[in-house]
Parts: C-alpha cells; structure tokens; sequence
C-alpha cells in the first residue's frame, strides 16, 4: 500500500525545483511537461528561464498579464531573441502564445518545439501557435560549447509563483511532444456534484446544509473521484478523510460546545467523527454520508467547506478537493433561496419544452419563436438541490407542505394544489374531485408515505405494491401521486414499476442461475441482449466504456451479486425504455453523427467541449443520459444536454420528456427531436464526439 503511494506521486516536482540540462542537436530541442499552478500565483511570470552560459535570466515560458502562455525565442538560436524582456511589454517581442487564459488548479500539458528556424507551443496535445524564426545556428556555436543550456524555475524566493510539475522530458528529435502526451497522466481529486443530495444552493453559489443538534441536523452525500487529466476514474486502492475547515482560511473548525467533532460520518445509523472514518476509493470513486454538528451563527456567521484528502498525500493541493463554501443552519431557520423564474411554453406540440431543463446555476433557455410567460415560484419550488442539476423543475411541493396537509385534513378537496407546467388549475381541481367521489384503491395514509419517502422507500414500497396491484391500480396510484406531489414526473416511474421489476427478476435469474454471484465477464452479452430488447435497437451495440460505467453504476468488480444487478437495472430499464421512442430510437441508432452519447458521465461530456485552445465555440452540445437518476427518481430515463453557453461557459440542463410521454397522439405528431433542440438559440451544432 504505501508502495503504490509512493509511486503514485513520486514524479510531482514543485515547480519551483524544476531544471531540465537540454543538449541541442542539430539546432533544435523539444521539451513538454504537465504543469498545475496554484490560483494564488502572481501574473505576469516567468514561469521557465535559461540559467547558464551568456543567456543566464533570459526568460523561456512566460504568464503574461493576461494569464496567457507565452514561449519566447532564444538568443543561441534566433535573431529576433530580445537581449532583455520586459515581462509587461510581451507584445513587442516575438513570441508564440494561446489564445485563451492559462487555467488555474487544473493540471494542462505544455510542449515546447524549438528550431533555428521556428518556435512552437503545444497546449494540451494540440498546436496552440508556430513563429518562424531567423536562425543564428553555426557550427561556431557547435564548437564553441553553447549547445547545452539549463532550464529552471524562473520564480525566484518570494513564493510568487506556486505550482507543480509532472512527468518533464526532453525529447529526443525522433520522438514527437503528442506521443508523451498520453503517456502517464497527472491525477486530481474531485468532488462529484452529479452523487451529492440533501444540499441546497443559493443564488449566490454557496450551500445550504441543516446541521446543529443530534435531533436536528441530516445526512448528506458527496462523493470524490480521482481522475487523471482525460477525466478517467483511476482505480487505486486509496482512503480518502473527509474533515471541516473555514472557508475564509482553511483553519479547521473547532468541536461543538458539547466536545462533538464538527464533521461526523454517518454509518449504519451511527455517528463517527469524520476523521476516524476514512472511505475506501472503489473504481476510483470514494462516498461519504455526513452530518454537521457546528452552526454557522455559533462561529461568528463564518462559512465553512468540507476538505477531501488523503492520508500522507495532503502535501499535494490537486489531490484534495473542497466543496463551495457552506452555511450551516438549524432546521427552523429559512435557507435562502435563488429568485430564479421559470418559464412555460404556450404549446408543448411545436417545441421542445426547453422550459422545463433546469440547472444549479442556469437560468431558463427560452424558447425560440414560443409564446411565454413567467410565474415567479412558491420558495419550495425555487430551492436548487446540488446534485440534482438535471431535475424536473415541476416539483411544486415540498414534504414540508404535504406533511401539512396531513395535518389538517384527511380530504382531498381540502388539498391545496399548486399548478404544474403540465396541468392547468382548472384540470387539476376536476381531476380531485373526481378522485375523491371515486373508489381509491390505495389509502391516504400510502399516497402520503410515497411522497414523503426517500428513493429507497418508494422502491421498497413500489415493490410491494406492484407484487399485489394490478396495472390500472398502479396508474391510479401514479396519478393519485402526481396530483399530491405537484410533480407530473412521478407518474412515468410509478407507471413502469410493474413491469421493470418483473423483467429485472426475469433478467437476474436468467444470469445468475441460482448463484449467488457471478462473473461480471460473463454477464455482459446478457445486459447487453435484455438492453437491446427493451430499447427495440439492434443497430447500436453497448460499448465498453458503457458496460464501465454500467459495472461503476452497480458498484461491482469482478463479480456482480443481486443488489449490484439491481442498482445497475433500476439506471439502465429506464435508459432503455425512452429509447424505445420511435422519435428518440432513431437518434440513438444515428452513429453518423451520433446525436446521443452512449452512458457517458457528466465530467467527460464536459472535457468533450474542451480543446485546446479553451471551449468550443457557444452552441456546442452533446446529449447524455444522467448517470445519477436511477428509477424511481422523477428523472430517471430523461436526457440532458451538455452546452456552451453564450457566455461561454458550460451548462447542463435537463429535457424533460414528460409532456411528449403524456399522449400517444403528442408523441405521433411531435417533430424530431433534433430539429426542436437545433431551434433552441443556445443549441446551434452537435459537439464532437471524442470523449478523451
């Protein structure tokens, strides 16, 4: 174990102690190297400089004020080689650099090709600029010994300049920079936003978490993922300790007034200080279930963040990774809330409901050529669950609201029932009527139960039901549940509860044959087949990058059990299910282009929007399926688009196919489905298809 610690990191340099001896042949010289600075470095900088012979000072890689990489010529080499350079005057010196600002906290392969007649950056694996150059190259220069320069650190001691280095070489000139491209990539610690429940987000970025006393404070989830620089999951046998700090200095929170410690973990119902349960990393992903006993009013309002690290490792600030900052607060406190509007198409049959994708930190796409209005939200629905950043923005009813309604009135004519973006007020006050003179195969007190649950109750319920109800007991069930809930989402899932259980026990005994576990090699043909079936696709065969993230979604390695299996079917049957749309099967039988992924993660549909020279252009888009829905969430089936935004930055946002679902007749007539995204103004071209 410590072993491959050490061999894990043993080529991270400070960037400081970076010197790299280069020997030019035949005028020329390559050098590449991963580099991750530090946000807290001071720009313009001399990032790299020569440091012997009559060049000694002279700057090689420059951070120009407008944080951009800059590689300059050498004297030995070039006419056009400044004597001196002012770091604030690049613009008057030739010189090769990208086009967009050098990222920050993220590890970014720089190479360097050096001709007597040229200068070349790469960034990335690709050519971010070339400067022809005038050569000074001789055979005097030969004989004359100044073929062997020293490249270090420009920095200097005032820590100005805080980084680390990976992996640094001099090539030699048979070799090219994009062949160690690839080879040996640096790793980072991240938090997975897309695993994270109970915590809600403000207008302002920050967290809402409820903690404080045992009776008051909940559970929340996060989980961390170490990923190399392509944003693969790294499979290492490592322990990952989650701890709180303040988010002003990163000191670390002091234990409550009681003597409690300030981050607990949560197993099996019981509290452990933080620090004394490190997880376990599984596929290169480690999960934490945590709870808050410091408040925030009882440290002077300071916010906090949740450090991840790992032991004897913390060293290395790309492997730890803080949440956004965090306000602690008690459970009768209001949380504060982001004042976001919605917006609702006149016409769900012309457009696609664009309205209906939501986003942690996005605001509604509007609809191109569609009549709209807005409706400002009750606080309930304006809360923004991290995590959830694909969910149905229709849940118009908190558990709080419904517990009320409990409370004062067993009647369902009493019931307060908010208008969704599906349902006008006058059909939903017909529908409760008609349901409350109506005989109610199910109780009150089992409606309520369902929407008060978390995700494991209403599967454990849902089973029960669907093992004694019949089909129409279940649609009544799922309409009863809709109109409580004020969300139309619920009412697919309920639905199709019968009917994925029953294929899921037909499916497992089919693999498993009586065995408690089996070999996961053995049962991917078998996935594969039941996938195909119910998604009516032959076309289009599962990859094996998708039977990965098929194996991480069910939480197996090399043998998978029943509850592994179960995982894995309630995220894929509803994958499948939409796909046996006639106007989505087509597109996910397309390859050319290839209108929808395959099961891809949220983190590599973004890094496919990436190049080398920053984003894609704005308008750029892929479409995926959210790895974090899994049946019976609202969601679970739905697609999300990944894009880049006018403002170029990267959003991801929901497609609700839910009105489409609602009808036979709406699902006939509704145009296809890439033509409605191609006439969203924020959607203009699919992105490319390679998921590094």
């Amino acid at each position: 174990m410590a072993n491959e610690e050490k061999d894990s990191v043993e080529d991270y340099l400070p960037l400081k102690d970076f010197k790299a001896e280069i020997e030019v042949q035949e005028g020329a010289f390559s050098l590449c190297f991963w580099l991750y600075l530090m946000s807290s470095t001071a720009f313009p900088a001399r990032l790299i400089q020569v440091q012997s012979g009559a060049m000694e000072g002279a700057p090689f890689l420059v951070l120009s004020e407008k944080k951009k990489m800059v590689l300059l010529p050498l004297s030995i080499l070039h006419k056009e080689a400044p004597e001196t350079c002012d770091l604030t005057s690049l613009s008057e010196v030739p010189h090769v650099a990208m086009e967009t600002e050098f990222p920050m906290e993220k590890w970014i392969h720089i190479g360097c090709e050096v001709s007597s007649d040229f200068v070349l950056l790469h960034i990335d694996g690709e050519i971010a600029g070339k400067k022809a150059m005038s050569s000074l190259f001789n055979k005097d220069s030969i004989s004359s010994g100044l073929t062997k320069i020293t490249l270090v650190c420009g920095g200097g001691d005032d820590n100005s300049l805080q980084g680390y280095v990976h992996n640094h070489k001099v090539l030699p000139l048979t070799s090219s920079i994009m062949e160690y491209y690839a080879k040996d990539p640096p790793l980072q610690l991240s938090i997975d936003n897309s695993s994270a429940s109970e915590i809600e987000e403000g207008s302002d970025g920050v967290w809402s978490i409820v903690g404080g006393k045992a009776s008051c404070r909940r559970i929340f989830s996060l989980d961390v993922v170490l990923l190399d620089a392509f944003s693969h999951p790294i499979n290492k046998e490592l322990e990952v300790i989650a701890s709180l700090v303040y988010a002003d200095n990163g000191a670390p929170v002091e234990k409550t007034s009681d003597g409690e410690a300030p981050l607990l973990a949560s197993q099996d119902g019981v509290e452990f200080a933080s620090c004394d349960r490190p997880s376990k990393m599984l596929h290169g992903h480690a999960s934490f279930k945590l709870k808050i006993s410091q408040l925030s009013s009882k440290c002077d309002n300071r916010m906090f963040r949740i450090m991840f690290h790992m032991p004897k490792l913390e060293t290395y600030p790309f492997l730890k990774a803080f949440s956004p900052p965090i306000r602690c607060i008690s459970r009768n406190r209001s949380t504060r809330i982001s004042s976001r509007l919605w917006k609702r198409p006149a016409s769900a049959n012309d457009q696609l409901n664009l309205s209906q994708l939501s986003g942690l930190d996005d605001e509604t796409l509007e609809l191109h050529h569609s009549s709209i209005h807005e409706e400002k939200l009750s606080p309930s629905s304006k809360r923004c669950r991290l995590g959830q950043d694909d969910e149905c923005n229709s849940h118009s009813r908190t558990a709080n609201q419904v517990k009320n309604v409990v409370r004062r009135s067993d009647s369902l004519e009493e019931l307060d029932v908010s208008q969704t973006d599906s349902e006008s007020p006058e059909a939903r006050n017909s529908a409760l009527k008609s349901t409350s003179s109506s005989r109610n195969p199910m109780s009150d007190a089992t409606i309520f139960k369902y929407c008060l649950a978390g995700l494991t109750e209403k599967t454990l319920l849902l089973k029960e039901i669907s093992s004694t109800g019949s089909n129409e007991e279940l649609l009544s069930f799922s309409h009863q549940v809709s109109l409580y809930s004020g969300c139309s989402h619920h009412r697919h899932q309920i639905a199709m509860a019968k009917r994925l259980i029953e294929e899921g026990n037909k499916a497992w005994n089919l693999i498993s044959q009586n065995k408690h576990q089996v070999p996961w090699e053995s049962v991917v043909f078998e996935i594969e087949e039941q996938f195909m079936k119910i998604a009516c696709c032959n076309s289009r065969a599962l990859t094996q990058q998708d039977f990965e993230l098929l194996r991480r979604i069910a939480g197996c390695q090399e043998y998978l059990a029943q509850e592994n299996f179960e995982k894995m079917w309630c995220w894929l049957y509803p994958v499948a299910l939409t796909l046996s749309k006639d106007w989505i099967n087509t597109m996910w039988s397309s390859t050319s282009p290839k209108w929808i992924e395959g099961f891809i993660t949220k983190e590599e549909a973004e890094t496919s929007l990436q190049g080398s020279r920053g984003l894609q252009e704005s308008g750029t888009f892929v479409l995926r399926f959210p790895t974090s829905r899994s049946w019976p969430h609202p969601d679970a089936g739905s697609l999300v688009v990944t894009y880049v935004s006018s403002k170029h930055a990267i959003h991801n946002k929901l497609i609700s196919l839910d009105q489409m679902f609602s009808s036979a007749e709406r699902e006939k007539n509704a145009k296809p489905l890439q033509d409605m995204l191609l006439a969203e103004p924020e959607l203009s071209r699919l992105g490319r298809q390679e998921i590094y």
